[in-house]
C-alpha cells in the first residue's frame, strides 16, 4: 500500500539523519500561541502518551510528569525557538588591533534530535579573524546554545552558528567545527555507543587550507576535510 510505503520512506530518511535546510523549519503562526498556552497543550499530549504506552499516572512519580516534560520543552530545550531568547551579541571595535585567529574550543552543546527527539550531546569548537570588530566571549557560547536548543540535525546547527557570527561579526571569517554524539545512535537502531558525528563549516579565510588547518590545530581534531 502507498500509505504504508510513505511511512517506510519517512522512518529511512530519519534513520539516515537528513536534514531539509539550513533554516529551521517553521509554520507561519508558531508564535501566535503564549508559552503558557502552549505548555498547557503539551501537557495534554504527553499524558495521552504515557497513558497510551499503559502508565498510570495517578502514581506519584509520574502525576507530575506531563506538566514537568511540556515546561521542559516550551522553556528549556527548545527554548532556543523562540526568537525573543536570542542572545544580544554585542560588539566593540578592535582597539587592540588583534589581527589573528580566535578560537573558542570545547563549547558545551546539548541539542535534542529532530527526528527522534533523543539528545545530542557534543562539544562545538568556532573562530572568528577580526576585520575591526570582536564580540565577547560568552556571546559565542551563547550563540551555540541558542541555536542547540531546538529540534536539530548537526549540519544545520553548524551552519547556523556559523551564519549568525558572520552577521553578527559582519565579516565571512568564521568558522565552526562540532564533535558529538547522537543517543538515536547510540541507544537505538544501530546502538553504537562509541561513534560521534562531526561536521563543519568554514568560510571567508577558513576555506583556505593553511588558515583551516591552523584552526583544526589549535583544537586538536586529527580529521581530514
Amino acid at each position: 500500500m502507498k500509505i504504508e510505503s510513505d511511512f517506510n520512506d519517512i522512518d529511512a530518511l530519519g534513520d539516515d539523519h537528513i536534514g531539509s535546510s539550513s533554516d529551521t523549519p517553521m509554520r507561519a503562526d508558531a508564535f501566535e500561541l503564549s508559552n503558557s498556552e502552549k505548555i498547557d497543550i503539551i501537557k495534554d499530549d504527553v499524558r495521552h502518551i504515557l497513558e497510551t504506552l499503559g502508565l498510570d499516572l495517578n502514581d506519584d512519580s509520574l502525576s507530575g510528569t506531563p506538566n514537568r516534560v511540556a515546561k521542559m520543552f516550551v522553556n528549556e530545550i527548545f527554548g532556543g525557538l523562540n526568537p525573543d531568547k536570542k542572545p544580544n551579541a554585542s560588539t566593540f571595535d578592535n582597539k587592540y588591533k588583534y589581527g589573528e585567529m580566535l578560537v573558542e574550543k570545547n563549547i558545551t552543546v546539548y541539542s535534542t534530535c529532530e527526528h527522534h527527539l533523543l539528545p545530542i550531546v557534543g562539544r562545538a569548537h568556532v573562530a572568528y579573524i577580526s576585520n575591526g570588530t570582536v564580540v565577547g566571549l560568552s556571546k559565542m557560547n551563547r550563540i551555540v546554545d541558542y541555536f542547540a536548543k531546538r529540534p536539530q540535525v548537526q549540519e544545520r546547527l553548524t551552519i547556523q552558528i556559523v551564519k549568525e557570527l558572520q552577521n553578527v561579526l559582519g565579516t565571512e571569517d568564521v568558522a565552526c567545527v562540532i564533535d558529538a554524539k547522537h543517543l538515536c545512535v547510540n541507544s537505538r537502531g544501530i546502538r553504537d555507543i562509541e561513534s560521534s558525528t562531526v561536521t563543519s563549516e568554514f568560510g571567508g579565510k577558513f576555506k583556505e587550507k593553511e588558515t583551516r588547518r591552523e584552526f583544526l590545530d589549535y583544537i586538536q581534531l586529527d580529521t581530514q576535510f
